[in-house]
């Protein structure tokens, strides 16, 4: 999971990317409406998380111009606005969740896992591919019913592999979910991990379209280490 965080307090931020990353999830952090647009373009993005106070442009406001401008990225107002008219305001704004702060991290993981699920239209966390078994929001994984250890790039890339299941996405797609937008990577990295994939789930987990990117492939007996 991709997600944009628009929060300008230093120090709420820090500890949203550090949790979140520790979940496997890849994280951007902007700190105004100004980055935030150019993150957009730059980008692709499963969700946002957007503070509404930002210091060069309401929140709110924002969140509406993106609206009128057709973008339908999920967007969870995480903002200390507590009263009910806020909370009303933001979702009929079009706010797709609100949580208010102080919060606790595991509601905001949970909260952006339901988000991505929901628009997937999935009514589960789980995901199935034959064999293969992948939790979303606790990053289990389990081949024929055996535990498979991912580290987080890993977990990563077949998490972005498994919610496009029908889709071939390109080294720069694969990049944005593993690693975000402002990553310098040396021109082989997707091609590591995509090795270490097959690896551990079987050679035919990721397919190659040659000239075109990558595709999600069947899940099988894993090669021996």
């Amino acid at each position: 999971m991709h997600i944009l965080l628009v929060e300008d307090d230093p120090l709420v931020a820090s500890g949203i990317v550090a949790g979140l990353k520790l979940h496997g999830l890849t994280i951007d952090h902007v700190n105004t409406a100004s980055l935030a647009d150019a993150a957009l373009a730059a980008s692709y993005f499963d969700v946002c998380v957007l503070d509404l106070g930002l210091p060069d442009e309401d929140g709110m406001k924002l969140l509406r111009r993106w609206r009128d401008q057709g973008r339908d990225l999920p967007v969870l107002i995480l903002t200390a606005r507590d009263a009910l008219n806020h909370r009303v305001e933001g979702l009929l704004g079009g706010g797709d969740d609100y949580l208010v702060k102080p919060f606790d991290l595991d509601e905001l993981q949970a909260r952006l896992h339901v988000l991505t699920r929901r628009v997937a239209g999935r009514s589960k966390d789980c995901l199935d591919h034959g064999e293969l078994t992948f939790c979303a929001s606790t990053g289990e994984v389990r081949l024929a019913g055996t535990p498979v250890a991912l580290a987080r790039r890993e977990l990563a890339l077949l998490r972005a592999l498994l919610q496009n299941p029908e889709a071939i996405l390109s080294a720069e797609q694969l990049c944005d979910s593993v690693y975000g937008y402002e990553q310098n990577l040396e021109s082989n990295a997707i091609n590591v991990h995509i090795h270490h994939l097959r690896r551990k789930l079987g050679n035919h987990i990721v397919e190659t379209v040659r000239g075109l990117g990558y595709r999600l492939g069947s899940a099988g007996k894993a090669e021996a280490p």
